[in-house]
């Protein structure tokens, strides 16, 4: 064994944080802890996995629960369509793989939502093969320590990082190499202020020796994020507000939200709110008083988005732009999984009516 993985391993065993899932032998648990960690902080996903795994404890309860009930505990953490290719790939595994999880790569990859790197972490993980993982942790733990200059995402980045993860994995431990490469970029080797002098493995790290660490991993420059001005229709009836169901396959597909849209340019908001209803829902409204105005960020975009309470002028609401429509009592509102704009929306709306 190269003697710098054997401190690496080492140090895993000595200072590995203590996770409810980590020592799980569940494919399962570990299936759904990987999936909640892509591009979301642990501490943020420990809350959400164990009410997951109370509430699905295995991949049949799953498969067989609905969508909305799927979306509503995923509620808050985000990039839905995680959970949407989550809830599809165990109904796969159930209809075709007799509700087991296939213990390889390529059989793990055809699933709905599992790249090259969940397959590999749970191969490694779970079946103890020996298959290199790569996350965004372990990339930027050796790129610092083997001084890659190539940009991540490049495809000879991605390349050399692969091969230097391959070449080092230890035959037999890959679950514990791969933990402790993630556990080193998580905890030692961040992306702000790294603990180099805490590090493990830090005499041997190539780009603390050239005094460039903060510039490691090399990223591309990435373009300037787009601001868009949305609103939102919150239209009263008889003591209720209308919601409609976004379609599958788009941002936020499956939620449900108050209908609205992106404003055009030299648009007023409430010429825009009146344009999007007719389109979406095929009727008329009138735009009253402002309720709120709520700022979002999503990856590659933010907004800011104009919520106005409003009626129905004539006319009953159309599927014209939706998979459902739902006339519902403020109280009833929780009940179904909204984006983060939305939610906020119908919680204020349950504090005010």
């Amino acid at each position: 064994m190269v003697p710098f993985i054997e401190q690496l391993l080492n140090w895993y065993a000595e200072n590995a944080r203590d996770l409810p899932w980590r020592g799980l032998a569940d494919p399962y648990a570990i299936w759904v802890s990987e999936i909640m960690l892509q591009q979301t902080r642990v501490e943020t996903v420990i809350p959400y996995f164990e009410r997951w795994m109370e509430r699905f404890p295995d991949i049949r309860v799953l498969a067989e629960a609905s969508q909305q009930d799927v979306l509503n505990l995923w509620e808050g953490l985000g990039y839905y369509s995680r959970v949407r290719n989550l809830h599809r790939a165990a109904q796969i595994v159930v209809d075709q793989h007799h509700g087991e999880l296939p213990a390889d790569v390529q059989s793990l990859k055809s699933l709905p939502g599992i790249g090259s790197y969940t397959a590999a972490a749970i191969a490694s993980i779970v079946f103890g093969l020996n298959e290199a993982a790569l996350d965004g942790n372990i990339r930027r733990v050796l790129a610092c320590l083997f001084d890659v200059s190539e940009p991540l995402g490049s495809s000879e980045g991605e390349r050399r990082l692969w091969d230097l993860a391959r070449e080092h994995l230890p035959p037999g431990q890959a679950e514990e190499y791969n933990q402790a490469l993630m556990e080193l970029g998580a905890t030692i080797c961040t992306p702000r202020a790294p603990k180099c002098d805490l590090c493990p493995v830090s005499e041997i790290c190539k780009a603390r020796q050239l005094g460039v660490q903060a510039q490691r991993p090399v990223r591309k420059k990435k373009a300037g994020i787009p601001h868009h001005t949305v609103t939102a229709a919150v239209i009263h009836r008889n003591g209720h507000v209308l919601i409609a169901q976004r379609p599958e396959g788009g941002l936020l597909g499956g939620m449900w939200e108050f209908p609205g849209g992106k404003t055009e340019p030299g648009e007023t908001l409430k010429a825009c709110l009146k344009r999007e209803i007719c389109e979406e829902l095929g009727v008329d409204i009138e735009v009253g008083e402002p309720l709120g105005i709520f700022q979002h960020a999503y990856t590659h975009f933010r907004i800011t988005l104009h919520a106005f309470r409003s009626t129905l002028l004539a006319g009953e609401p159309q599927l014209l732009d939706h998979t459902d429509i739902y006339w519902a009592r403020p109280s009833e509102l929780s009940d179904y999984p909204m984006g983060k704009i939305d939610r906020q929306i119908a919680d204020l709306l349950t504090v005010q009516i």
